[in-house]
């Protein structure tokens, strides 16, 4: 089972991702780490060296190598990974994909809590501007989001709910 989690940047995609893994037995993989271990560098330094195209690019090519030499895991793709060259299309013919649906507003409140600079596309917000920046970046990807197979919406998205999506047993 290939099950890959996909939404905006703070939605919970790797902490329900290494949970639903964990619980499900699978490896779990967070592309953008794979993505970091390749080139050798964080993502804000392969935005920053060598722009955004190259890394979507990258991002491409990793998804389909891990989605094709492997059976089974639990993915968190980037928060742009849908959106780039008909990557849903193809997360959606691998396996099962599962889109976070979290407020802008609850994003927000987790972005704060990190280190903002870590997120190239949101890195320049001022605090007061990064809902209405996760807004928009919300707007310009909603339609592709709403092409995964599973569509699981709130603010405190657990394990249960996800196990439940995919008709799993909780326990």
């Amino acid at each position: 089972m290939k099950i890959f989690l996909i939404g905006l940047p703070g939605s919970g995609k790797t902490t329900l991702g290494k949970q639903l893994a964990s619980k499900l037995k699978l490896p779990f993989i967070d592309l953008d780490k794979e993505i970091e271990r390749m080139m050798n560098l964080p993502i804000k330094d392969i935005f920053k060296k060598h722009g955004q195209e190259l890394f979507r690019e990258t991002e491409k090519k990793l998804l389909h190598q891990l989605s094709e030499h492997s059976t089974d895991f639990v993915m968190a793709t980037g928060g742009g990974a849908p959106v780039f060259f008909d990557n849903m299309t193809y997360m959606n013919q691998q396996g099962h994909t599962i889109f976070l649906d979290v407020s802008a507003r609850e994003i927000t409140k987790r972005i704060l809590k990190t280190k903002i600079e870590e997120r190239p596309l949101l890195a320049g917000a001022h605090p007061d501007e990064l809902k209405d920046q996760i807004e928009f970046m919300r707007s310009q990807r909603i339609t592709i989001y709403k092409q995964s197979k599973i569509c699981l919406s709130g603010n405190a998205l657990e394990l249960s709910d996800l196990l439940k999506k995919l008709d799993l047993k909780g326990d």
